[in-house]
């Protein structure tokens, strides 16, 4: 084989590799982030009292919240973070059991989701959680308001409580970073360099100064437990990881549910 041809077998290859770099970048946003924007119905949820507003961010979104006061003043409230499929009305289940605790709760429907406009991204994200946060410390204290992170959810809510007063925080199908689970997904990719919302948890968790809960499913094909691990060991005040002994993701609530009103019971007490 004469050198001209070496090269040409050597450039495919290469070739095939970098459209795959891109095709891979460009469907970056499709792979991460799963929204069903479709208007949601509150009144569908069947709370009492549940009522849906709109925040609008310093970035000019207006987003959905649904909100509801707790029974007294002594209940937690929680700023619900939902993960990155469907929207808000997928979550009924979970919102009417925290709902039936007697605790409040705001939650939040991010951009490019269930009745909320613009499109997703970590800066996104961020805007829309630091707009509600704010909206909430104006209604409760912060020293009853608890974090609750789903998937996604968890990293921005580990971001946030690097920035806020809140009481404690609840974790469900952590992840130390988006990146961490991206790398494990395609470790022959750079996704280092391809990837535009790396969420890092990891860098935002040694400054978490709030009680920790994390939930994980043993086998959970979504956020490998390895990757829970990883934040669980830079939370200065974490509290053990609770291991669900299935192959799941995003649990039913109700499995994990008495250790989170036990958690936040020790907590605000």
């Amino acid at each position: 084989m004469d050198s001209r041809r070496l090269v040409r077998w050597l450039l495919w290859p290469l070739a095939l590799y970098l459209a795959i770099c891109v095709l891979m970048y460009s469907a970056q946003h499709w792979l991460q982030f799963r929204p069903n924007p479709a208007a949601m119905d509150a009144s569908a949820v069947g709370v009492p009292g549940l009522v849906s507003q709109t925040l609008v961010t310093p970035d000019g979104e207006r987003i959905v919240v649904w909100w509801l006061a707790p029974r007294d003043a002594a209940a937690p409230v929680y700023l619900y973070l939902h993960g990155n499929g469907a929207n808000l009305m997928a979550r009924d289940a979970r919102l009417r059991r925290l709902a039936a605790s007697g605790a409040g709760f705001m939650a939040l429907s991010w951009r490019g989701y269930g009745g909320s406009s613009g499109q997703p991204d970590e800066a996104g994200l961020l805007s829309d959680v630091r707009t509600a946060w704010a909206a909430l410390a104006q209604r409760v204290p912060p020293a009853r308001v608890v974090l609750f992170g789903e998937s996604l959810g968890t990293a921005v809510a580990t971001i946030l409580a690097a920035e806020v007063p809140a009481a404690a925080m609840v974790l469900d199908s952590s992840f130390a970073s988006a990146l961490d689970v991206a790398q494990h997904r395609y470790p022959w990719l750079p996704v280092a360099l391809l990837m535009k919302s790396p969420l890092r948890a990891d860098l935002a968790a040694p400054q978490v100064r709030m009680p920790v809960l994390q939930v994980h499913c043993r086998d959970d094909p979504v956020t490998p437990i390895e990757s829970a691990l990883k934040l669980n060991a830079l939370l200065p005040q974490r509290r053990p990881l609770v291991i669900l002994q299935d192959r799941c993701h995003t649990p039913s609530y109700a499995r994990f549910e008495p250790q989170v009103q036990e958690f936040v019971a020790s907590v605000l007490r």
